[in-house]
């Protein structure tokens, strides 16, 4: 049986080495809260070219500036085939490493790569990741309400669809947890808004998803994401009270600084624990990873430089018994939505992907993005990626960073401090 590599090579057998000739960086807003920016990477083969993305939403001016600056230039005239050896370059050659600027573009230049790659042997990129594990990738989908029988009519509407996986929030991250603007203790003339306390998150949402249980069974797997509001102590609580509802997984528990105490909840607790969605550097999802802390890695592809670490972090997931779920929803994009995508063809690893999808002006912007049918995601199945970007109507959109978008990162609690993330 031919290896990828040898398919490869069959394929571009007697084409002479391809190096990149010119970076094109574009930036473009298609849509409310869409800070996208993108690549094209012209290569010396007449008319091939590559397509990568840099999404940062928050930082999208500084992954521009980075790329147009400091990154296309040392890119021209290096080799298009040797993916792995200018992923290590540009791994090295910042000198202070892991970090979001840095990591998105390696990851633009990676999928440029890989897409180049593909489309020079007429292959998926999935191919020469070693070939189908799956036949598609299925998704789990994103249900709330503001009460415990809203949510419900939510996830049977998901559930209808035929989405066997649905994550459930009620009235938006840290929903259930919400004491009203105004109202309980508070200091004088201090913060009057909406206020987070965790003690009522941990009381209500057990009970969500009981309720959840008794209406719709226990065909359909549920989700729930903590967005890191609590405090180790409340979250091993959490944890705890939700064993009965046999949760799919419970998401980022815990923040990022405070991912040691993964060890005291996997002591005293069996519900699935998924984290990672902020991860940016392997000394914070190896350890949880080889200890068997975690049961699912949530690192978003983009944010960890692109296929090449993916495909790596996979294999780990693999010698200890975790899976991926690819963090891929709200701002993300269609490149990155395929990057996740070819990796979860290809991995035994392969546990869950989050949905997301786009409006019809993005479709029509980037011909060959995935689409989401009964709860799977289809690639288009054409040589590389297999998506395409038209500068001609990324035009018409001009890159926008609403600096307003930001805030829902954070709550405040009765005194007015702030929660986390």
């Amino acid at each position: 049986m031919l290896r990828a590599a040898d398919l490869y090579a069959q394929a571009t057998r007697g084409l002479p080495p391809v190096t990149i000739t010119n970076v094109k960086v574009i930036g473009t807003s298609p849509g409310p809260g869409y800070s996208w920016v993108f690549l094209k990477v012209e290569t010396s083969e007449p008319g091939l070219y590559g397509v990568g993305s840099a999404n940062d939403r928050y930082l999208c001016w500084a992954a521009k500036a980075a790329l147009e600056k400091h990154y296309a230039p040392f890119w021209i005239g290096k080799q298009a085939d040797r993916i792995e050896d200018l992923w290590q370059w540009n791994y090295q050659r910042s000198y202070w490493r892991n970090g979001p600027i840095t990591n998105v573009c390696a990851t633009a230049l990676d999928s440029a790569l890989w897409d180049i790659k593909g489309k020079r042997a007429g292959m998926p990129v999935y191919e020469l990741l070693g070939g189908k594990a799956r036949d598609a990738v299925p998704c789990y989908a994103h249900a709330g309400g503001p009460t415990m029988d809203a949510c419900v009519e939510s996830a049977q509407e998901w559930h209808e669809k035929g989405f066997r996986h649905v994550r459930v929030q009620m009235g938006g991250y840290g929903g259930g947890g919400f004491i009203a603007p105004g109202e309980g203790s508070r200091p004088e003339s201090g913060f009057q808004g909406q206020a987070f306390d965790e003690e009522l998150y941990v009381d209500t949402i057990p009970q969500l998803f009981q309720h959840l249980r008794d209406k719709m069974g226990w065909d359909v797997k549920f989700l729930h994401d903590v967005h890191e509001h609590l405090s180790p102590a409340s979250a091993m609580e959490l944890a705890k009270r939700l064993e009965d509802v046999k949760m799919f997984f419970v998401e980022d528990i815990l923040p990022p600084e405070q991912i040691q105490y993964f060890r005291q909840i996997r002591q005293q607790t069996t519900t699935p624990m998924a984290m990672g969605e902020l991860f940016t550097s392997p000394q914070e999802w190896r350890p949880l990873i080889s200890e068997g802390l975690i049961d699912f890695i949530r690192t978003r592809v983009g944010m960890i430089g692109g296929i090449t670490q993916a495909k790596k972090i996979a294999a780990l997931c693999e010698q200890f018994g975790c899976r991926t779920a690819f963090q891929e929803g709200g701002e993300n994009d269609p490149i990155n939505q395929l990057l996740a995508y070819h990796v979860d063809m290809s991995i035994s690893s392969f546990g869950i992907q989050e949905e997301n999808d786009f409006p019809e002006a993005v479709r029509e912007m980037m011909p060959g993005a995935a689409e989401l049918r009964g709860g799977y995601l289809y690639g288009s199945d054409l040589p590389g990626l297999g998506i395409d970007i038209k500068e001609d109507v990324a035009a018409k959109y001009p890159l926008v960073d609403d600096h307003h978008t930001s805030d829902w990162t954070t709550v405040r609690g009765m005194d007015g401090s702030l929660v986390r993330p």
